[in-house]
């Protein structure tokens, strides 16, 4: 008679919970408000340079907000700074319909930036405390697609809405779909946030933080470009065509942010940095040939591809170097970068493109973003 010694299997902690259903639909509501505005607002305002402006400004004041948050988050707590995010981002944008003037597109794209910044900073702290550590790249893949989703519905359907219907549907519609994720804040357990105020400037100093925000920087660059020139590049495509476009790049990017988390947990998020760095500026590279509808669309898969790649890579490495009470602060950064790079990108190359023509202005992004790897090894 022999006896059989069985070893146990260890059971994976659960993924999908009560508390993570609610941030990620609060999370769904504000980005899906915020994208159907994206490239919708730079086409209101009509002009390279004032489009680029827009965007700039919308992204350039969420910068300085995330500065302040992580502080913001430990007097107050995740659940008020959240709501009072998805406010600022929902109400400005009743303000649209009255005027396509500068001053008031500008005003409004500085109260729905710092708005933007709450989501991103308080929804990726918060939703990464809730997801267990073994399963961390995974449970990032997961928030990515939660925040990949607004990203494929809300671009291609803004720019459909405002040309069927008009620009003032999309801005109520807008404002309202961000006013709606308050109904999940009030039974979302916890949001207390953590007691570690140390600002991002203070992050700046850890060599470890800064090499995957630098790279994460660069990818961003190229989004901000995408998202916002896009529909003027490509005129003689018609917008059904730009927003079949941002659709391929929007799946592309919510599909690689899943497999990167999933090929993180295993073999490590760190190798999959460079890879997505310079996939993304391919894509980009291709969208040269932007008179072939087809080298568009392959261009934004590939893009997408590598993008998707970039973002939750960067944002896994970054949390495994420091602790759960500076997630905040982290997450902070890494939306720093994002945003940083997402709309110096747009502003940029909304200056440049009135010089050289898109397809030049967009070879020399993707040739910019490669570079970028050459001041992460001087970082390292």
């Amino acid at each position: 008679m022999t006896t059989m010694t069985m070893t146990a299997t260890p059971v994976r902690p659960r993924l999908v919970t009560r508390p993570l259903m609610l941030l990620s639909a609060a999370d769904f509501l504000g980005l899906t408000s915020f994208y159907a505005l994206l490239s919708v607002v730079p086409a209101y305002v009509s002009g390279g340079v004032g489009a680029g402006l827009a965007t700039g400004t919308l992204m350039l004041t969420t910068v300085a907000a995330e500065l302040a948050l992580p502080r913001l988050v430990a007097r107050f707590g995740y659940r008020a700074v959240l709501a009072a995010g998805l406010l600022l981002l929902g109400l400005p944008a009743l303000a649209l319909p009255f005027s396509a003037g500068l001053p008031m597109v500008l005003a409004v794209c500085v109260l729905r930036g710092a708005g933007l910044a709450a989501i991103f900073v308080v929804c990726g702290a918060w939703g990464a405390e809730l997801v267990p550590a073994q399963r961390r790249g995974e449970g990032l893949g997961l928030l990515g697609v939660v925040a990949g989703v607004p990203a494929i519905v809300g671009m291609p359907a803004g720019l459909w809405l405002a040309t069927q219907v008009g620009f003032d549907a999309v801005f109520v519609a807008g404002a309202v779909l961000a006013l709606l994720g308050l109904a999940a804040l009030p039974t979302l357990p916890g949001g207390t946030g953590q007691g570690d105020a140390t600002g991002v400037v203070a992050a700046l100093r850890t060599p470890a933080l800064v090499r995957p925000s630098i790279v994460f920087a660069g990818a961003a660059m190229l989004s901000g470009i995408v998202a916002t020139f896009l529909p003027q590049a490509l005129p003689h495509t018609g917008e059904g065509f730009v927003a079949i476009a941002l659709l391929v790049h929007a799946v592309t990017g919510t599909a690689a942010r899943w497999w990167a988390g999933v090929f993180g947990d295993r073999h490590g998020a760190h190798r999959l940095l460079v890879p997505g760095v310079v996939t993304g500026a391919a894509g980009l590279a291709v969208l040269v040939v932007t008179t072939h509808p087809v080298a568009v669309l392959i261009g934004m898969a590939v893009f997408g591809a590598g993008f998707g790649t970039v973002q939750n890579a960067s944002m896994a490495v970054l949390l495994q170097a420091t602790s759960p009470s500076r997630y905040g602060v982290v997450t902070a950064l890494w939306s720093v970068a994002y945003d940083t790079g997402f709309g110096a990108g747009a502003l940029g190359f909304g200056l440049l493109a009135t010089t050289t023509g898109y397809p030049v202005g967009f070879a020399a992004a993707a040739a910019l973003s490669v570079a970028a790897l050459v001041v992460l090894r001087r970082v390292r």
